[in-house]
This record gives structure tokens, C-alpha cells and sequence, in this order.
């Protein structure tokens, strides 16, 4: 006859009387995550990449409050400080023109300095050259992106005849050299809607800025979505809910867009600070923003004429636009690597 004991120790759970059941060891609970959360979870481990995404916010930030910033400084970006005979009691450019003190007439009343042969203080126009040129970027890349998706999206998924003439089309858009375009269109815009004895207006110059840049730079995104589609398009979550019955818009929206997202953000984080550089190139050939409008371009254009002058002038706002397009850049890497972990090795 068996003992209890013997039982026991065989691995099999024995009920004695007057004991109560040992409790079962609980198992551990592991909750499913989202690609998001995973996502948001990897980059949160990557120093360089929170540390760069907090710099690019405080870029946003201080041009979005730069008129705040500005009137805390008591200076504004158009008034010639070294030319206004309200400040001749305060000189703050020698005889020759030439800023007063050191690193451009950096001083208590202009943190950065100020602009040779006029004056005007470098903080004030560097916080609105800032503002200006984050802002319109900006605009110009989500409608780039948005445009540069939507095309995608439809020549990837429906193919055929619809993929061959969005193709085509989007291989005429690419033979424009959209720069060297921007600078021989200006003119003839010009020309067509402004009386050539009258300034052109600063809106005016935003607009056509922002219609080419929009209409020359969705190509790149459209081939990018194109090629992840039609990779997608074959796969048996999108046969299935064809089977299904769902509608092509449903289809689209529901099952690609979702997986076609992290391409989209990568592209976007590299789109930004090409645009800006591409305003500032612009405004530095003289067919952008010109005076008085503050600009990035326009103080490099500036710095340039002051150069042998001056050279500080360009201090501030060049290392400003190098830390910010460097962050912008490392922010790409570690999004994409926060996507997809396997990339960066």
C-alpha cells in the first residue's frame, strides 16, 4: 500500500485532512503593447534623442514667444539703433561703422551685439529670423509630406494605369531644379502681379516661397509611400479585408496608412530642417525675404557683406542654426531606431 508520503513525493498534489490547499503560484501578467507604446519606450532609452527633441521644442518655443523675448530685451529688429538720433547719447558704432566693444558690441542693452553700419540689435533679429523661418518651414513640409502621401497612397495601392500616369507625373515634377526654378520664377511672378515701381509685399514673397518649395518637394515622399505599398498591398492582412468586403478608402485608411507611418515620420524629421535651409539659401540669393523682414538667410547674407568687417556678426546666428539642423538631424536617427531597432546596427 502506498503512503501519503510516497504520494507526495511522487509530484502529485495530496489533500490532507484538517490542511488547506497550497496556494498555486501566481503567474506573471504581461500586458500587450501597442508598435506606438513599444516605440515610445525605446526612445525614452535614448539620451540623445530626448535630449535633441528637448532642444528642437525650445527652438519652436522661443520663436513662437519671440516678440515676448524681444520686449524683455527692450530692442526690436527694424529700428537702426546706430542711426536714430534718439539713441546718439548711447553710440554704439564707431566712425567707421563698425559696432562699438567686443564680439560685435555685445553689451547689457544688445546681448548678441548689433549690425554694423545701421545698428540694429542681433538678438531681435535673429528670435523673429527664427521665427520666420521655423514657422515656414514648417507649413512647407507638412503640406509637402501630406501631398507627398496622399499620391503615394493612391498610385501604390491601386497600380495599374493609376500607378503609370502618377509616375509620370511625378517624374516631370523632378526635372525642375527646384531652387535654380525658384530663383528664375520669382521675377516673372513679380512682374505678373506687382507694379514693378512698388516693393513687393512680404506675404507675397511667403506665398510664392511656400507654393514652389510645396509643388517641387512631394516627390520624394510620393516614391517613398509608393514602394512601401505596393510591398504591402500583396500581404494577407490586406487580402483578407478585401475578402471581407471592406472598401478600398477602408482598406487605405485601416491596414496601410497605419504601417506606412514610420517611413512618414522618419522622412519628416529630415524633411524640416532641409526646407529650412533651403529658405535660408533662397533669402541669401536675394529672391526670399529681403529688408526689412527678419530672416536666417537674410543674417547670413548680411554676415557675409560684413564679413571682413565684422566677423561676429555671424557668430550667433550660424551656431544657432548648425545646433538646431544637428539636433534635428540626431532626432531622425533615434526616431527611425526607435522604430525599428535593428536599423542602427
Amino acid at each position: 500500500m502506498t503512503s501519503p508520503i510516497d504520494i507526495e513525493g511522487s509530484g502529485t498534489s495530496v489533500v490532507v485532512d484538517g490542511e488547506p490547499e497550497p496556494k498555486a503560484k501566481s503567474e506573471a501578467k504581461h500586458e500587450g503593447r501597442s508598435p506606438g507604446q513599444l516605440m515610445w519606450i525605446r526612445f525614452k532609452r535614448d539620451r540623445t534623442g530626448v535630449v535633441c527633441a528637448v532642444v528642437v521644442i525650445a527652438y519652436f518655443l522661443i520663436a513662437l514667444l519671440a516678440p515676448l523675448l524681444v520686449k524683455l530685451a527692450g530692442t526690436d529688429p527694424y529700428t537702426l539703433y546706430g542711426q536714430d538720433p534718439t539713441y546718439a547719447d548711447q553710440p554704439i558704432l564707431d566712425d567707421f561703422g563698425l559696432p562699438l566693444g567686443y564680439l560685435g558690441g555685445v553689451s547689457g542693452d544688445h546681448w548678441f551685439g548689433v549690425e554694423p553700419q545701421y545698428g540694429r540689435d542681433l538678438f531681435a533679429m535673429l528670435m523673429f529670423g527664427m521665427r520666420t523661418s521655423l514657422y515656414m518651414a514648417l507649413g512647407i513640409t507638412v503640406l509637402v509630406m501630406v501631398t507627398g502621401v496622399v499620391i503615394g497612397l493612391v498610385g501604390g495601392y491601386f497600380g495599374g494605369r493609376t500607378d503609370y500616369w502618377v509616375g509620370r507625373v511625378t517624374d516631370f515634377f523632378l526635372s525642375f531644379p527646384s531652387q535654380l526654378f525658384f530663383i528664375a520664377f520669382m521675377p516673372v511672378v513679380t512682374s505678373f502681379f506687382v507694379d514693378p515701381r512698388e516693393e513687393t509685399p512680404t506675404y507675397f514673397r511667403a506665398l510664392a516661397m511656400l507654393i514652389v518649395l510645396w509643388l517641387l518637394g512631394w516627390m520624394g515622399m510620393a516614391r517613398l509611400v509608393r514602394s512601401t505599398v505596393l510591398s504591402l498591398r500583396e500581404r494577407e492582412f490586406v487580402e483578407a479585408a478585401k475578402v471581407s468586403g471592406a472598401s478600398p478608402w477602408r482598406i487605405v485608411r485601416k491596414e496601410i496608412l497605419p504601417n506606412v507611418v514610420t517611413p512618414i515620420l522618419v522622412q519628416f524629421t529630415y524633411q524640416l530642417p532641409s526646407t529650412i535651409l533651403t529658405i535660408a539659401f533662397l533669402s541669401f540669393a536675394g529672391v526670399g525675404f529681403v529688408e526689412p523682414t527678419p530672416d536666417w538667410g537674410r543674417l547670413f547674407a548680411a554676415g557675409a557683406q560684413y564679413a571682413e568687417q565684422d566677423p561676429a556678426f555671424m557668430f550667433f546666428p550660424g551656431v544657432a542654426l548648425v545646433v538646431f539642423i544637428l539636433a534635428f538631424n540626431l532626432l531622425g536617427d533615434s526616431v527611425r531606431d526607435a522604430f525599428d531597432p535593428k536599423s542602427g546596427r
